[in-house]
């Protein structure tokens, strides 16, 4: 098969390797149908992870069709079309009956989706099968419930957003635009988006934002003040995971409010003794993806949820290098693969 490997910082290839096979009896192979581009796989794309010793596969989100299953996977068949949640779980463990499913005792991350198969571990507790016929039309809103608008969902309730709730989201990709929707959907009165793009403050506004603050730093917090009449929001959904993004976070929220955090932390540290004199919490991490699909997979098939806005380019699998430099130059939010 083909598969995206990225063999160092920079250089992503379209590989043919070897076709997945059942490995357990828990498994499953899953024919991608479409795949994309990660916001977090640019980190390792820029060299700004652990060193890499070696090419490896990379990617994380997809959906596809079932070629086989295992022995032991009795809830899907052949030829079922299925949403991949980005980690794998047996969807009964503690952890998973806790809601925190990316905490599987039994669950783990892919080898890499960006490819025309995938094997999927524990597929019977990871897999939504997905009824009826999927058109075209139907594939991103799909595909954005693999890990994107879940990660932004996540963001939002780690922060308590609710009816009536003020909420700013500091990031503009496709992360924070999701969660510029998910806090809407959760009832929020006002919602701030800080971005400096206009095909980025479009998407934010079509989701639902009521302001668009471009000022960052001390600025952009007051900007923020000013709309909430003279303080901070109850809820700040940091999106990017830089120092800088949770600085501006903890800026633009008020005493007793909370910043749900869903970027992946890269030199970030916080000022745990202002957090206390303020009564500021900080809630988040990985987004359980699995635990959220029952509840958002209606509504993306009644058509009342649309978070696959966010796809604005589409690239054939063996275009991935384009898709990547498109990312990485932010000439695309999100970039949807097709094999």
């Amino acid at each position: 098969m083909r598969a995206t490997v990225l063999h160092s910082p920079g250089d992503i290839r379209l590989d043919t390797i070897e076709d997945p096979v059942l490995e357990a009896d828990t498994d499953a192979i899953v024919r991608t149908v479409a795949a994309c581009v990660c916001g977090s796989d640019l980190w390792p794309y820029r060299g700004l992870n652990k060193p890499q010793t070696e090419p490896s596969q990379i990617g994380h989100e997809l959906v596809g069709i079932v070629e086989s299953v295992g022995s032991d996977v009795s809830n899907l068949a052949v030829g079922d079309f299925v949403i991949a949640p980005f980690m794998y779980s047996d969807n009964t463990c503690v952890h998973c009956r806790n809601g925190v499913q990316t905490s599987c005792v039994n669950g783990g991350g892919y080898a890499g989706c960006q490819a025309e198969l995938v094997r999927i571990p524990q597929a019977a507790g990871t897999l939504v099968t997905v009824p009826g016929d999927v058109d075209d039309a139907m594939l991103p809103h799909l595909l954005a419930l693999s890990d994107v608008f879940p990660t932004g969902h996540h963001a939002a309730v780690s922060a308590g957003v609710t009816h009536g709730s003020t909420v700013t989201v500091v990031g503009d990709g496709a992360v924070g635009l999701s969660a510029v929707l998910a806090a809407k959907r959760l009832g929020a009165s006002t919602v701030i988006a800080m971005s400096r793009h206009a095909d980025r403050q479009e998407i934010a506004t079509r989701f639902g934002a009521d302001h668009i603050v471009s000022s960052r730093g001390k600025d952009g917090a007051a900007e923020v003040r000013e709309i909430l009449g003279g303080i901070g929001a109850d809820a700040v959904l940091e999106c990017v995971g830089t120092a800088e993004s949770m600085k501006q976070a903890f800026l633009s929220l008020r005493p007793g409010g909370t910043v749900g955090y869903v970027g992946v932390p890269h030199g970030v540290e916080l000022n745990v003794p202002a957090m206390f004199g303020r009564n500021q919490a900080l809630a988040g991490g990985v987004a359980p993806v699995r635990n959220y699909l029952d509840e958002l997979l209606p509504e993306v098939l009644d058509g009342s949820l649309q978070p696959g806005a966010v796809f604005d380019r589409t690239f054939a699998l063996d275009q991935v290098a384009d898709a990547y430099r498109a990312m990485d130059e932010r000439t695309a939010i999100k970039a949807l693969l097709r094999p």
